[in-house]
């Protein structure tokens, strides 16, 4: 149902190949860095000319990080459209398809920074990103991906941020967009309904399928995951 394809090269050429492609969505990985160490939220940044799809999709992807992952909201709703002084812009400008640059965490945070390490945490992040991308292309098709910084043919050596502790954005964010590919290719039909699912790294403990509306909260202090709202 859906296939994902990695584009290299620099990222103008990576949006003409993608449109040449008809990707139903694409997504640009990377991690945020911040010289204050303290610095540290969920946020994706969309085109200057980003359709509605692409910024609804951008608030649900950072709202699911922030909720799950416990980080606060940056930009509007989760959003910054255009980017941060133009930052990102370029980006994804140039696409055909709903588009999204994901910037889920701060490399230059130590705490945010011993989730980009773990392997649990990447898979979360991979498995939030591909709900979503089932979430608002649920018809199917090719997904675009892009590895940010890296394979650029104009600074083939860039890697983008250091990533506290150890390695860097860019290996990271590629670690990451690989699980949500297992993940996504791993769909075999239209979902009309969605399945929660508990995960230990990337092994399956428990699933539940529930209608697509059903609000999905984590409580961190109980250890509660609740399907729904609380009534009476």
């Amino acid at each position: 149902m859906y296939e994902v394809r990695f584009y290299q090269g620099d990222y103008n050429d990576r949006q003409a190949k993608a449109n040449e492609d008809q990707c139903i969505a694409y997504v640009e990985h990377h991690f945020n860095s911040s010289s204050n160490v303290e610095a540290g939220y969920s946020m994706v940044v969309t085109g200057a000319n980003a359709s509605q799809t692409s910024i609804n999709w951008g608030r649900w992807y950072a709202g699911a990080v922030s909720r799950g992952l416990d980080v606060s909201l940056g930009g509007d709703r989760g959003v910054v459209v255009g980017g941060y002084n133009g930052l990102g812009d370029y980006n994804l400008r140039y696409t055909d398809m709903p588009a999204v640059l994901l910037e889920p965490l701060f490399a230059s945070n130590p705490w945010h920074a011993t989730r980009i390490r773990d392997e649990n945490s990447q898979a979360q992040l991979a498995g939030i990103l591909s709900e979503s991308i089932q979430r608002f292309f649920p018809q199917g098709g090719v997904v675009g991906f892009s590895v940010g910084h890296k394979y650029k043919e104009s600074n083939p050596n860039d890697r983008g941020a250091s990533v506290y502790g150890g390695g860097t954005e860019a290996d990271y964010a590629e670690i990451v967009l690989n699980k949500a590919k297992i993940l996504l290719e791993s769909v075999s039909e239209v979902q009309t309904k969605r399945e929660v699912r508990v995960l230990q790294g990337t092994d399956l403990l428990w699933a539940h399928t529930i209608d697509a509306d059903t609000s999905v909260t984590w409580d961190p202090v109980l250890g509660v995951l609740q399907l729904g709202s609380i009534s009476g």
